[in-house]
């Protein structure tokens, strides 16, 4: 059976994030979604998300291909592999080839955990969200 994983904020829930979990499912049997905890974005990304956390794991539990949401507390992806055992790792493609995801690539490779890079939907984003809602705010 091929387990994967694959996280994300999914604030303001997009198009976006269903293509990559779809994506994600059609190449493994079990899927597990890692949902970023608030405290987590406000220490990574310096920002509180607009839905709080409960709301966000719901959201992404209903999804049909999904099988298993946890929190994300931290982005220590080996220490999420021990406790989950994932074959795959699924992540967008626009963070192919940055410092962080080659290690996470020379990480996995001894333990024989692929890192699959899902393509990227054009257009859309949680950022892209943000920003209009606040370019309407101003108007």
């Amino acid at each position: 059976m091929v387990i994967g994983y694959t996280t994300g904020v999914y604030d303001m829930f997009h198009i976006g994030h269903l293509n990559v979990i779809r994506r994600a499912k059609e190449q493994c049997d079990y899927l597990i979604v890692g949902v970023s905890t608030d405290e987590l974005v406000q220490r990574d990304k310096n920002k509180t998300p607009i839905i709080p956390f409960a709301d966000r794991v719901a959201i992404v539990e209903a999804i049909k291909y999904v099988d298993k949401v946890v929190p994300q507390e931290d982005k220590n992806k080996l220490g999420a592999w021990e406790k989950y055992h994932f074959n795959k790792m699924f992540v967008g493609s626009d963070w192919k080839g940055t410092e962080a995801w080659n290690g996470f690539e020379k990480q996995f490779a001894p333990i024989g955990v692929e890192i699959v890079y899902l393509d990227h939907t054009d257009g859309i984003s949680s950022t892209i969200l943000r920003d209009r809602l606040n370019e309407e705010e101003t108007q």
